[in-house]
């Protein structure tokens, strides 16, 4: 094949792929509007329970009255920013722990029923003794975050360091190699792709974690929003907020996601 019958090819690929991604795109949208409007209409007609459920009007309403009275934001600063600092460090600890893990071999047979254990424990009931041990305060709230967060990070990670393939290691070492130029050169390229998807994940253990942080100590946040709500069963309070959190979820994961794409690219 010519090479202009390559680059004809390869522009239709695009183009098609191109069309796909808008089409997608449309059905997305077209889908949430009409979930909107489902929504919207139940509500009024009284097929749903307004006083629960809510409806969009409402929220939106409720939603454009906080941000003009400032009320809003300080709660959606607050729970961002104890989510990034939950997510940051429960990533870097777990792939911390699981280099240290990977390192020992000794350390790694001991701790292995260690970390089952805890990634199966409920890590919700960890609640009050954080809140003994840090106060209830922003604290507690991210080691709430980080308790999630940290354990399946530090198990994906390791068990991706296992998985690399044994040739690689074998090359290193026939070269001459020692154990820190294996896992610089080998352990840790490898398994970027996975510490990059263990990112994604960790972007909805944090908010997980920081949410539920905040129903047992925060006294502000949106955590805190949603335990008020149903408190004075103001649940147009509790929908909007929950929207809040999914609207910032989703924004992290974006970028997250295109962080991924960037680091991918680069090491193809």
């Amino acid at each position: 094949m010519q090479a202009k019958e390559i680059e004809a090819v390869h522009q239709q690929y695009l183009q098609k792929e191109g069309r796909t991604r808008t089409w997608v795109f449309v059905t997305q949208l077209f889908l949430f509007a009409a979930f909107i409007g489902l929504w919207e209409l139940l509500s009024r007609a009284n097929l749903i329970n307004s006083l629960i459920f809510s409806y969009p009007s409402k929220i939106i309403a409720l939603l454009w009255t906080q941000l003009l009275d400032g009320s809003l934001l300080p709660h959606v600063g607050l729970t961002v920013w104890e989510t990034i600092v939950g997510f940051v460090l429960g990533t870097l600890l777990g792939t911390l722990l699981a280099s240290v893990i990977w390192w020992s071999p000794f350390l790694s047979r001991v701790l292995e029923p260690y970390l089952v254990v805890a990634n199966s424990m409920p890590k919700v009931a960890l609640g009050p003794v954080f809140i003994v041990l840090f106060g209830p305060g922003l604290t507690s709230v991210i080691a709430m975050g980080l308790a999630i967060s940290v354990i399946i990070t530090t198990i994906n990670i390791y068990t991706s360091f296992r998985e690399v393939n044994p040739n690689f290691v074998k090359v290193v070492q026939t070269l001459g190699g020692n154990k820190r130029q294996i896992f610089t050169t080998v352990i840790l390229p490898s398994t970027i792709p996975t510490i990059l998807a263990t990112l994604k994940v960790n972007v909805g253990l944090s908010w997980v974690g920081v949410i539920v942080g905040e129903f047992l100590v925060s006294q502000m946040g949106l955590g805190y929003l949603i335990i008020y709500g149903f408190q004075v069963f103001n649940f147009t309070l509790v929908m909007m907020s929950l929207a809040i959190i999914a609207v910032v979820a989703t924004l992290m994961y974006q970028g997250v996601a295109f962080l991924e794409r960037r680091l991918t690219s680069q090491f193809k």
